[in-house]
């Protein structure tokens, strides 16, 4: 949308491939990887980027390492099953607007009925977020990653064969009185984290119209290997997926600040960013964001966490904007078709 703004969802054939990798990640959930040109074979992590500023206020974002020099296409096939539950669809506006009422934005709020990332995608499941972290060039990391999940061990079956006697039948006239216990406690939620990319969607066929398949969500997911993901702390509550309404193409039209300034000739750069940042100011659990030590020397906790987010995001968004001089995005995305999306996982 050219107002810009943030979609939520709080619910429960391709082109030429080389080296096609199939990746089966439990049951009903299957990754193919087509093409990745100009990917390493694992992510590199890219905190530097946010805590190592050649000055203390410039954000390098004309950093070589933004610059997209390849993308890699992700085939994922998710099984699902028809519910009766709908999913609860939002919309986020920023008080940067200067009417913020519904009525006054209610074309805009109807507008994410067709808007580039479709809920309907069932692309919530945590997997999906999972697999475009582990596949990303680029990672900044603002948390602790949790330790791995414990399978619960298998309950042993034995099997014994008894019969009733005549005292035990005859001897209680009444039933037994129940025994006295604690009410249960609810297991405390686990903590979560949000992944924040660049990412684009191509129909696994020519059109989207032709590659529906019963039972199953088959769909192209595509990164860009100058474009970091940002992982944050997530609070209770925080959406299994949003997006940003602002398309590539919206993207491509901001205009960055120059190399060594701070601010750009239009401000609309950094409009986009406040923004995102206004957004995830609803949805990071601050007191889990992580930073170096050197970080937090002279300044207050918080307030360096948040800044540092904000930092990380500029960088995202900064990336995105570079990716219109990328040969292999303009051929390979359908710059309609991406933009900055954010997944809840594990």
């Amino acid at each position: 949308m050219a107002t810009g703004g943030v979609a939520a969802v709080a619910a429960p054939v391709m082109g030429p491939v080389s080296d096609v990798i199939v990746t089966t990640l439990g049951d009903g959930i299957l990754v193919e990887l087509g093409m990745h040109t100009g990917f390493e074979l694992s992510a590199k992590a890219a905190d530097d980027l946010v805590f190592n500023k050649p000055f203390d206020a410039v954000i390098p974002i004309h950093s070589k390492r933004l610059e997209t020099t390849g993308v890699k296409e992700l085939t994922i096939t998710l099984k699902y099953k028809h519910i009766i539950d709908d999913a609860a669809l939002g919309f986020f506006r920023s008080s940067v607007h200067k009417d913020g009422s519904l009525f006054a934005s209610i074309m805009d709020y109807l507008a994410i009925e067709k808007g580039w990332f479709s809920p309907y995608l069932f692309a919530s499941d945590y997997r999906v977020g999972e697999t475009l972290l582990a596949e990303s060039a680029l990672v900044i990391t603002l948390c602790d990653t949790p330790p791995p999940v414990a399978e619960p061990p298998k309950a042993e079956h034995r099997y014994s064969l008894s019969f009733p006697t005549l005292s035990n039948t005859f001897s209680k006239s009444r039933s037994p009185s129940p025994e006295p216990a604690l009410t249960a406690l609810s297991t405390p939620p686990a903590p979560r984290r949000l992944v924040i990319l660049l990412v684009g969607l191509k129909p696994h066929r020519k059109i989207w119209t032709l590659s529906a398949r019963p039972s199953e969500s088959v769909i192209n997911y595509i990164l860009c290997n100058g474009c970091p993901a940002i992982v944050v702390p997530a609070k209770v509550g925080a959406p299994l997926l949003a997006w940003d309404t602002l398309t590539l193409k919206q993207l491509w039209q901001l205009g960055l600040p120059e190399e060594g300034k701070l601010a750009s000739a239009t401000n609309k750069f950094e409009g986009v960013v406040a923004v995102l940042c206004e957004y995830l100011e609803l949805c990071v659990d601050w007191e889990r964001v992580v930073l170096p030590e050197s970080s937090l020397q002279d300044k207050e906790g918080i307030k360096a966490k948040k800044q540092a987010v904000r930092d990380a995001m500029t960088l995202l968004v900064a990336a995105a904007v570079r990716t219109s001089s990328s040969e292999e995005v303009k051929k390979e995305i359908d710059e309609e078709r991406c933009g900055i999306v954010i997944w809840r996982i594990p």
